[in-house]
């Protein structure tokens, strides 16, 4: 499931890409992205500490996206908030592979493994596909998401 931070970051880039490069304060973005503004800024940072957003400090400071908005995917801002994209770490590509703790001695063996390697692929091929410029150009970034894994 996608955390409400997750939801706030994503929120938070699409309105950062809608801007065609300028810049936007933590208050904007709490605004237009409809979060609680502390809870904004730590999700900002982080975000900024991977390279997606860079911040600049001062009267006349603010957020920016670090590359062209079509170049960031969800799955790339949802791996730096909630993590790995797979259900479990067995089947986990990019992060946190390793062997389920109840799992037999040869993962292989899994009855459950394909299924949920299935699922991972299927996850990550939409989360991949979809960019913040997409979700840009529609209404709105989940909403966006929801009507691409729909078709």
């Amino acid at each position: 499931m996608l955390s409400q931070k997750a939801r706030y970051a994503l929120r938070a880039l699409v309105e950062l890409a809608r801007t065609n490069g300028a810049q936007l304060t933590s208050g904007e973005l709490s605004t237009r992205a409809d979060a609680p503004r502390k809870f904004l800024e730590a999700i900002l940072l982080e975000l900024s500490r991977n390279h997606l957003v860079i911040s600049r400090r001062g009267k006349f400071g603010g957020y920016t996206l670090a590359r062209d908005p079509a170049e960031i995917s969800f799955a790339e801002v949802i791996r730096v908030i909630d993590g790995p994209l797979a259900l479990a770490p067995c089947v986990s590509k990019r992060m946190g592979f390793r062997k389920c703790d109840d799992c037999p001695d040869d993962p292989a063996l899994c009855s459950l493994r394909e299924a949920l390697r299935r699922a991972r692929d299927a996850t990550a091929e939409v989360l991949e596909g979809y960019s913040l410029a997409a979700a840009a150009r529609t209404g709105g970034a989940l909403e966006a998401l929801e009507n691409t894994s729909s078709t």
